[in-house]
């Protein structure tokens, strides 16, 4: 594979994919994505991985999943993010996301999306006994003051179906929609 050109042409979105349930209906997120007009990278974190269908994510996307660091010299397999959704993002994700463990590709992505000012929606998907959790709220408070986008969906009862019926994918685009759009008007100025 050749590296991926700085100069790619439509806006660049990175969906990182925790482990989770739900993991599997990420198409959601990507066809609703790809009809706004952006490209779509999916991250996976090791073990999100095994949530989905791998070869149909990167049929739908035209690009590989990464989900572990490349080595030094190999190309960038995709361009450079203009903005980051985390869905389904895990009590895992989101708490060591807050306490800035790059332990995993997918955490280091997130920990250096901040010092680069790229506009990261996280949309939470865990159930109420993790979200009872005192490091959870904290997480999500230190999240927020980096300008992380949270999206509304609340812990779900413990095995109880999980809610995933009541998952909004597009949740990510509209939060970072005001995001993106006020970058890009800034850079025409």
């Amino acid at each position: 594979m050749t590296e991926v050109s700085d100069q790619h042409k439509k806006p660049f979105l990175y969906v990182v994919v925790c482990a989770s349930g739900i993991a599997g209906d990420v198409d959601q997120l990507i066809t609703a994505a790809q009809k706004q007009n952006w490209d779509v990278g999916v991250i996976a974190t090791p073990q999100g991985l095994g949530f989905m269908d791998a070869a149909a994510v990167e049929a739908q996307t035209g690009f590989p999943i990464r989900s572990a660091w490349r080595s030094p010299g190999d190309p960038r397999p995709l361009p450079p993010p203009d903005a980051i959704a985390v869905a389904p993002a895990t009590f895992n994700t989101i708490n060591k996301w807050a306490a800035g463990i790059s332990d995993t590709l997918a955490l280091g992505i997130l920990c250096e999306a901040y010092g680069l000012g790229i506009p990261t929606a996280a949309l939470p998907y865990l159930n109420t006994a993790q979200g009872a959790h005192p490091a959870y709220p904290q997480s999500l408070d230190r999240l927020r003051g980096m300008g992380v986008l949270i999206g509304s969906y609340g812990p779900q009862r413990a095995k109880a179906g999980g809610g995933a019926d009541g998952f909004r994918w597009e949740e990510a685009l509209e939060l970072l929609s005001p995001e993106v759009s006020g970058r890009a008007r800034t850079r025409e100025t």
